[in-house]
């Protein structure tokens, strides 16, 4: 059986990030993937009703996982905390790979949703710092290994492993 992967809906260009942009790959694994149907898409911050576009959130306080466990805030650079609407973000993301069945994540980097190995820092500067999004932070807590989009070969190396009989 073939792995699908859970990605972040505005992989592969959909114009759906808080700016109103998409991340094009072009990439002859994606393509391979989306040839194959092992694509499951889901933007996690318009599951739960944000706009597009909608001001830039950041994680402020502490990690992901501080904020899973009711320890950080998630504001947008209005001030408004969005905390309750990333939680449920983080909640649709892990239900949703758990019922598709996925085996891994490919998810865009930087996002205080689906940010794999970086976010922004909660100061609204545009520096960067090590870390997971709250999405990507809960399917972790699930067991669903979690790659950057800059992490193609890699993930693709885990599903030949998990493919391997």
């Amino acid at each position: 059986m073939k792995v699908r992967i859970l990605v972040s809906g505005c992989l592969g260009g959909a114009a759906i990030r808080f700016n109103a942009t998409g991340v094009p790959l072009d990439s002859p694994i994606w393509q391979q993937w989306a040839e194959q149907g092992r694509l499951v898409s889901l933007c996690p911050e318009l599951a739960v009703g944000f706009p597009v576009p909608r001001p830039p959130a950041e994680i402020v306080g502490g990690s992901a996982a501080d904020v899973l466990d009711g320890r950080a805030e998630v504001r947008e650079s209005t001030g408004r905390d969005v905390t309750a609407l990333f939680r449920a973000a983080a909640d649709r993301a892990a239900e949703r790979a758990v019922h598709a069945g996925v085996g891994l994540a490919v998810l865009v980097d930087g996002s205080p949703t689906c940010g794999t190995t970086r976010v922004h820092d909660g100061t609204f500067t545009g520096v960067t710092v090590p870390g997971r999004g709250v999405a990507a932070e809960a399917l972790r807590r699930h067991g669903i290994p979690v790659f950057s989009h800059r992490q193609l070969a890699r993930a693709a190396a885990l599903i030949a492993e998990l493919e391997t009989p």
